[in-house]
């Protein structure tokens, strides 16, 4: 079976932005989609983070399995790439998602203070796109490009896209869901 995790960002919500949309055009399709509670949303822990996606993958072994994430999401889920072989993950989808520490003293600092192994994440995932509005405010597209070019996937920009997310007005993101569904096929 074919499965579709969505992980919210710092702040976020399981139910926010675009994520009903996914879930429920996804759903049509007669694909599976949950979009995970994150622990602590606004004090986030990575090993929390982490381990609240180890629990859904390892459940289900024998399903192939994609990820999408927005924002911190998608840090986290570069994170459990680095961390552990999971080899039913087929392909991932990240939205605005960071990649370099820019604050030290930030709140999601755990998870950009060290910098990715990025060779270990390109060899456990084959089919890689990034999402990114041209001018977002709290992620500069240069992370959107330096994910890129360390994993070799595909760039999607959306002109003033902002973050995204449901405070930049972002209640569908049509790009994410033709990328999903090219991903699976």
């Amino acid at each position: 079976m074919k499965k579709v995790y969505l992980i919210h960002g710092f702040e976020g919500k399981p139910n926010g932005g675009w994520c009903t949309y996914i879930m429920r055009e996804l759903a049509k399709q007669d694909i599976y989609a949950c979009s995970l509670s994150m622990p602590s949303p606004e004090k986030p822990i990575l090993s929390e983070w982490l381990n609240e996606i180890k629990q859904y993958i390892d459940r289900d072994i024998n399903d192939e399995i994609y990820l999408i994430g927005h924002s911190l999401g998608g840090t986290t889920i570069l994170r459990y790439l680095e961390k552990f072989d999971s080899q039913n993950i087929k392909g991932v989808i990240m939205v605005s998602a960071p990649c370099v520490n820019k604050k030290e003293s930030s709140r999601i600092s755990e998870f950009l203070r060290e910098d990715f192994n990025w060779s270990i994440i390109k060899n456990k995932v084959n089919k890689v796109v990034v999402i990114h509005g041209d001018d977002d405010p709290s992620v500069p597209i240069s992370d959107a490009e330096k994910i890129i070019k360390e994993l070799e996937g595909e760039l999607i920009v959306i002109k003033n896209g902002k973050h995204l997310n449901g405070g930049a007005g972002f209640t569908e993101l049509s790009e994410l869901l033709e990328s999903i569904l090219n991903m699976i096929k």
